[in-house]
């Protein structure tokens, strides 16, 4: 717990990512007269968040939108006047396609990431063989695992669903989101809804089936990532970005400053050091500090502190990927594009994890008569293409995406952006972990994390692990 705080105290937010904006501008609404300073190595606010308008696109160069279930995301747009701004997805094409053996079928109506909610629409696709459709209706009369306990993605759906639903739908939309090896996958720390549901219900199936007859009459019943459920800024996801920066004191955001360390002040407090900061000490010294860092980099500032807090932070392993945002003119495509996107498995052995029809998805990313696909490679499956060089990742991966779209000539617009080791991996036994890294932290008087390490890899948790750590500083109710 951190000590009170007064109204003089000094408050730094090591990281510029979103996790770290939205903890400043929480620090600044919950106390507006204390002085805090956000440090970012990058001469760039937004981490990963960056929107490119080039050549008529308009180009998200990593995650692209987010999720309206939890309330996170939206509030903190609408407090920064960005509510009217938000763009529901195309519902003309609210459904995701699988690759089975070079071709795009449609996912199972109503199967969500990794259950089914209607057993007809299972029954017709040509995704599974007869005895992979079979054997994923026994999973109605499983009994479920007794006793407590964490387990893998893989394990547990192999275990209800079998084999071929593992391989042929769960694992291509699970490493869709999260890029990582399914066999170490947790299953607490990522998709225990279902794990509850198991129990409660004593299948997955039946449980789907009450969830359903439990439905208002008329919701929408999108399958894979629930299309509906997500928005974006008309202007991209850097407006976000640009209109919490705006909304901080003058002066509160330093650029290229690099901290490389912190320790104890002999008076309390820490002491921040560093490329970019001031020699001045006094200006470097804060009575509170909130690490929105990677792990990693949380870990080497922790560690010299608290060995065992930067083991447990070391420990977290990371994946990475590289989009490749490819424009076309509509006739050079063959493929009807009538979905959101599509999922490759990795039985396929294709260098593609996924692609976006990132145009299709939003109409306004593009202007009339062309076309924005974005391809993602790398993840856990092949962690070396998130790092390959352009001139050998580009005709990879866009030959493949040729093949699967019957794409002609070559993309009139074409931009790569390569974040490795960016995706932490919630492995089994992860929430145990961040528990364990919560627990020493709280040891530490006016220290707390925020992070895409600790609650969830989407944006909503990313701005909720930046105001809790904020209001955990200044000891308001979490």
């Amino acid at each position: 717990m951190s000590k009170p705080s007064t109204e003089s105290s000094s408050i730094a937010v090591i990281g510029g990512g979103i996790s770290g904006l939205a903890a400043a501008f929480r620090l600044t609404e919950l106390a507006p007269h204390r002085r805090v300073t956000l440090w970012e190595k990058d001469f760039r606010l937004g981490g990963v968040l960056w929107t490119v308008h080039e050549d008529g696109f308009q180009v998200e160069q990593s995650a692209d939108n987010f999720i309206t279930t939890v309330p996170w995301g939206l509030d903190l747009c609408k407090r920064i006047g960005l509510g009217d701004e938000l763009v529901q997805t195309n519902p003309a094409y609210r459904h995701t396609c699988v690759v089975r053996k070079g071709r795009l079928y449609k996912l199972p109506d109503g199967f969500l990431m990794m259950a089914p909610t209607r057993m007809w629409p299972l029954a017709l696709t040509p995704i599974l063989s007869p005895l992979g459709k079979l054997r994923a209706a026994l999973e109605f009369f499983l009994p479920p695992r007794k006793g407590e306990g964490d387990e893998s993605i893989a394990a547990f759906v192999r275990r209800r669903l079998g084999k071929e639903v593992f391989e042929r739908l769960v694992e291509p939309l699970v490493s869709a989101v999260y890029a990582a090896d399914m066999e170490r996958l947790s299953l607490e720390a990522t998709l225990s809804q279902f794990r509850e549901m198991e129990l409660q219900y004593g299948s997955l199936i039946r449980a789907m089936r009450h969830r359903m007859r439990q439905r208002p009459k008329g919701e929408s019943s999108d399958s894979g990532a629930r299309y509906s459920l997500f928005v974006t800024p008309r202007n991209g996801l850097s407006s976000m970005v640009d209109a919490v920066a705006a909304r901080l004191p003058k002066g509160a955001v330093r650029l290229g400053a690099a901290v490389e360390r912190l320790e104890p002040a002999p008076g309390g407090g820490w002491i921040l050091s560093g490329p970019g900061l001031p020699e001045e000490p006094a200006q470097r010294t804060f009575d509170d500090v909130i690490l929105a860092t990677p792990a990693a980099a949380a870990a080497r500032l922790l560690a010299p502190i608290d060995a065992d807090l930067g083991t447990l932070l070391g420990s977290i392993e990371h994946s990475g990927t590289a989009i490749v945002s490819a424009g076309y003119r509509r006739e050079q495509i063959a493929h009807p594009l009538n979905g959101m996107g599509a999922v490759v498995p990795a039985v396929e052995k294709s260098p593609i994890l996924a692609v976006s029809f990132s145009s299709q998805k939003y109409t306004h990313r593009v202007t009339e008569g062309r076309v924005l696909l974005r391809v993602f490679a790398g993840g856990a499956r092949r962690p070396e293409l998130a790092v390959m060089p352009d001139d050998q990742l580009c005709p990879l991966v866009l030959d493949e995406l040729g093949r699967l779209l019957g794409i002609r000539g070559e993309p009139v617009y074409c931009r790569t952006a390569h974040w490795p080791g960016t995706m932490p991996q919630y492995y089994v036994g992860h929430k145990g972990l961040v528990q364990e890294i919560r627990a020493r932290v709280g040891k530490l008087p006016g220290v707390a994390l925020a992070g895409n390490y600790l609650q969830g890899v989407g944006i909503p948790h990313c701005i909720h692990t930046g105001q809790q750590a904020a209001e955990q500083v200044l000891g308001s109710p979490v």
